[in-house]
């Protein structure tokens, strides 16, 4: 049986089996109603669109389905991504002064604030921490991890919004260490 083929025009306009007009209208969705979030799912494939914050670039990623199981470039697409991510968080880095100490994540997942959305913040600017204090959890996987801080001080950055996606080794808080006496 002959395979029928697609006009040059639509076979132009996908990539991967997206169809790439498709997401652009998506992204005007978004930008038109304000969306800071946005999944979409159609025959099998699975997008999030994510508004980037103001320290990381925008990224877009599409989950493999079982309905497509040649959609694995998505995986590529991911790390790129990545990869690209990691050059602002050495200039992040860069900007901190010498004195502060940087507590990074220590795994990829979801930056919270705050144990619970009703909750406050675990930490504010200028709160003072002791070591071992809960800083803020990072989801990963479902499980709820714990950072804490591994110094005492006075926290004087804060690099990523609460919910937020960090990446391994991302600088989540600068803290200035007590002056010993």
């Amino acid at each position: 049986m002959a395979k029928k083929s697609k006009p040059a025009s639509q076979a132009e306009t996908e990539v991967f089996g997206v169809d790439l007009p498709e997401i652009e209208r998506l992204l005007d969705f978004m930008q038109k109603h304000n969306l800071e979030e946005f999944e979409y799912e159609r025959n099998g494939l699975h997008i999030r669109l994510k508004k980037p914050s103001h320290f990381a670039p925008a990224t877009a990623t599409a989950a493999p389905s079982a309905a497509h199981p040649h959609f694995a470039p998505a995986a590529a697409a991911e790390s790129h991504a990545a990869a690209a991510a990691a050059p602002a968080h050495a200039a992040r880095e860069a900007s901190v002064p010498e004195n502060v100490h940087v507590i990074k994540s220590p795994i990829v997942g979801t930056f919270y604030a705050s144990p619970s959305p009703e909750a406050a913040a675990f930490v504010a600017l200028g709160s003072r921490v002791e070591a071992g204090q809960v800083l803020c959890i990072i989801e990963a996987m479902k499980l709820m991890n714990e950072i804490e801080a591994d110094v005492a001080g006075e926290i004087s950055r804060i690099f990523v919004e609460n919910g937020h996606p960090v990446e391994y080794g991302e600088p989540l808080f600068g803290i200035t260490p007590h002056r010993k006496k």
